[in-house]
């Protein structure tokens, strides 16, 4: 008998679903497949377990962004300042459809060396996204060169997604305008560390008096 199909989009849904009305996962691969009405060999041809698919969720959130964002022929003209911020809104815009799946994925997350293993595809895909920004960050100017700290900036920005998201998950202001107001308070601030100012005239003196000695 022929199996029978279902999308992996279905199933993602069905999944999340079953963790909103039970407050946890399925018990096993195999009843979850038999509420679908499918062989539990039709969950495998989609996901290696429910780890793997909670991966993939995550990673998905980040991917759809990226791609909104790259269909926007105006966000390409945006210095990267700008890119980043219409990252965070468009992100968190996406992320509210699913806000009460988010609400008991994260309750306890924090920021931090240690990432919940449902977070590491939506990390790595953030990373590369992030340190594409800055490449062009400092081919522009905007974002300064500096030795050793430049190749660090990543790291910064996603401590700083981190923030966001939590910031997000606990903000219970109408519309979320607390979560809008953070993350234009955060951006400008991290723009305001790793562009041209005050640090250059302070590292700027610091080599002259060393190379006047």
């Amino acid at each position: 008998m022929a199996k029978k199909k279902i999308s992996k989009e279905v199933m993602v849904n069905a999944f999340i679903r079953y963790v909103l009305e039970h407050g946890k996962q399925p018990t096993s691969v195999f009843k979850f497949a038999e509420e679908l009405g499918i062989s539990e060999s039709v969950f495998y041809d989609h996901f290696g377990s429910f780890r793997g698919l909670e991966t993939s969720i995550w990673t998905d959130f980040m991917q759809e962004t990226i791609a909104i964002l790259d269909k926007d022929t105006s966000y390409a003209a945006f210095n990267a300042r700008e890119k980043l911020l219409s990252f965070y809104f468009t992100h968190v815009q996406q992320l509210r459809a699913h806000r009460s799946f988010i609400l008991a994925q994260t309750k306890e997350l924090k920021p931090g060396p240690e990432v919940p293993y449902f977070l590491k595809n939506y990390r790595d895909t953030f990373l590369e996204y992030a340190q594409s920004l800055i490449k062009d960050g400092i081919e522009s100017g905007e974002i300064a060169d500096r030795k050793y700290l430049s190749d660090q900036y990543y790291k910064g920005f996603w401590v700083q997604l981190l923030f966001v998201l939590k910031f997000w998950v606990d903000d219970d202001s109408a519309g979320f305008e607390k979560t809008d107001e953070a993350i234009e308070k955060a951006v400008n601030l991290s723009f305001d560390l790793i562009g041209r100012g005050p640090l250059e005239s302070v590292i700027d003196f610091a080599k002259f008096v060393a190379q006047n000695r």
